[in-house]
């Protein structure tokens, strides 16, 4: 009767294992292994060192992670307007300055740290020029097969920024 109890047992887990959820296969994945692809901008958060929350623009964009360690990152205000000439070399005072305070654009290679799951991001060229070779440090707050959140701790203003982004199909 043991017997048949621990044969039992044993086709039961045979059965069992292929419907269950295969977090062990994700678990095994290295966090870069899962950051690699194209994350499309859901929505962001932001919130001053003292816990309170600034009203954030409506964006859109998305961020892309290579294997072999290179990214791009881009954000552009839903609204922004369309330029009035039609010349991109030729906007009016106020164009110009809703582009340039509304998109922000970077670009260059990244390295994983594992054990905090911070993505350090090395800028090489940007929308904002003082990005570039300044700690721009990305912890990672969650990640799944489609969905990653980012917390940006030191975002312009002194802001934290949290962001989502959904995996592109």
């Amino acid at each position: 009767m043991n017997r048949r109890f621990v044969l039992g047992l044993c086709a039961v887990a045979l059965i069992l294992t292929p419907v269950l959820p295969n977090s062990g296969a994700a678990q095994g994945k290295s966090l870069k292994d899962q950051l690699v692809g194209t994350w499309i901008y859901v929505s962001s958060t932001a919130k001053r060192a003292d816990g309170s929350s600034v009203p954030r623009p409506q964006l859109q964009g998305a961020v892309t992670y290579t294997a072999d360690g290179h990214f791009h990152f881009i954000t552009v205000p839903v609204d922004l307007p369309k330029i009035a000439s039609g010349d991109r070399l030729k906007p009016t005072p106020e164009e110009a300055k809703a582009v340039a305070t509304g998109v922000i654009a970077y670009t260059g290679t990244y390295t994983i740290d594992e054990s905090t799951k911070t993505v350090h991001p090395t800028v090489v060229t940007s929308t904002f020029p003082n990005m570039v070779a300044s700690d721009q440090s990305r912890i990672v707050t969650s990640v799944t097969a489609d969905e990653l959140r980012l917390t940006n701790p030191g975002g312009s203003g002194g802001l934290i920024l949290e962001l989502v982004f959904k995996r592109a199909k």
